[in-house]
């Protein structure tokens, strides 16, 4: 239920930019603004979770995440200003950006001995949740307005809080607060606190995650007005929305029962990129020519998204370093990824074309490529950590 929330903020409002924008009033950059506040806010909180999950709890931390996002998503359908539509979303991402941090270490705790499954279970949820927003998104709006067809997905964010509180509720009742709140940011035994950012997989982890968000949410913001530009409609600018996300569920059934199976999944990531840069030439060239061809090719490019999300606790031995693992490729993966909508917009208008705009995405893939060597490779991240310079504190900590 948490995993449907996470990207419900975005695919609900980027098919009704255009309409929100003529009732509220902004200008095209803003949309672009809007496009960068997913990716900033999950970069911002994938590096602030961690300090976060310390002070209240892994479980604590997923409750607060589901209230943030079903507030900001219903408060920010009953405002009439830019300035407090963008704070709004950003609150509902922020709570999003939380989620999305402490997902894979909850899976990694409660399911260590069935990744594979409960990694596709909780991936192809996040893929629903972003498909149905996209699809009904236009035909919510034109029976009861925009601001009903934001808010409606708030009672989504507070459904997936229920669950929560019976889980807090249930560990107080046996006594188990001290097991869940402090264990995710201590070391085992034997072994000190050891950062990602000093790690080759850690920095190939980032560049696999980042280029795949920055494409993909560059993707979100820009399908319609590609579209568009080429003579569809908005209606069928959000359907294509809506079929590039639903095309993601293979990558999401998929990529982590072939992760788990293979040694080294590279070649995979080979064949995203190629899946890439010939929707790109579609959408540059033709784009009305074959445009579901185009989807579909665009939206088996983001496999390497579930893939890079199946890694993190593939490629760590602990709930310790899966939460490491998470935070900082996360963190500064959407960092790197958040300027990708505007850049994308910025270059539109300077050239007057696409042109610019999609080669600076092939150069994402080339990026992509190259760090996902590295996080592909079959090694842990602990294996990086330095042994704990005093034995006896770690225990203590265990």
């Amino acid at each position: 239920m948490s995993a449907l929330v996470l990207r419900l903020a975005v695919t609900s409002f980027t098919p009704l930019a255009a309409q929100i924008r003529e009732d509220i009033g902004f200008s095209s950059t803003i949309v672009g603004v809007f496009g960068m506040v997913p990716t900033a806010m999950f970069a911002l909180f994938g590096l602030g979770t961690p300090l976060i999950v310390r002070w209240l709890g892994l479980e604590q931390t997923a409750l607060l995440a589901m209230l943030m996002a079903g507030v900001g998503m219903l408060v920010r359908a009953l405002v009439g200003d830019t300035l407090s539509l963008l704070a709004l979303s950003a609150l509902a991402l922020a709570g999003m950006g939380i989620g999305n941090v402490v997902i894979p270490p909850l899976v990694k705790r409660y399911f260590s001995g069935r990744l594979a499954l409960m990694s596709s279970m909780y991936i192809v949820a996040v893929q629903i949740g972003t498909i149905a927003p996209a699809f009904v998104a236009v035909p919510l709006a034109d029976a009861f307005g925009w601001r009903v067809s934001i808010a409606v997905w708030a009672l989504v964010g507070f459904a997936a809080a229920v669950p929560w509180i019976f889980v807090l509720a249930g560990n107080r009742s046996r006594g188990a607060t001290p097991t869940v709140a402090a264990p995710p940011l201590a070391a085992p035994a034997g072994q000190s606190r050891g950062v990602a950012w000093r790690s080759p997989l850690g920095w190939g982890m980032v560049g696999m995650f980042g280029m795949t968000s920055m494409i993909t949410y560059s993707m979100f913001t820009w399908i319609p007005k590609i579209l568009g530009a080429a003579g569809a409609s908005p209606a069928f600018g959000g359907s294509m929305v809506g079929l590039f996300a639903f095309t993601g569920l293979v990558g999401a059934i998929a990529a982590p029962t072939l992760c788990a199976r293979m040694k080294n999944p590279f070649p995979i990531v080979v064949g995203c990129a190629v899946c890439f840069l010939v929707a790109f030439g579609g959408l540059l060239f033709a784009p009305m020519d074959a445009p579901i061809l185009w989807i579909v090719l665009l939206g088996l490019g983001p496999s390497t998204f579930p893939m890079s999300l199946a890694l993190i606790n593939l490629r760590t031995r602990s709930h310790v370093g899966s939460s490491t693992l998470s935070g900082f490729t996360q963190g500064a993966g959407y960092t790197a990824a958040c300027l990708g909508p505007v850049l994308f917009g910025v270059l539109y208008e300077l050239s007057e074309g696409w042109v610019m705009s999609f080669g600076f995405l092939t150069l994402g893939v080339v990026v992509l490529l190259v760090a996902a060597y590295q996080a592909c490779k079959p090694r842990m991240l602990e294996d990086s950590w330095p042994a704990a310079a005093e034995p006896e504190a770690a225990l203590r900590y265990a």
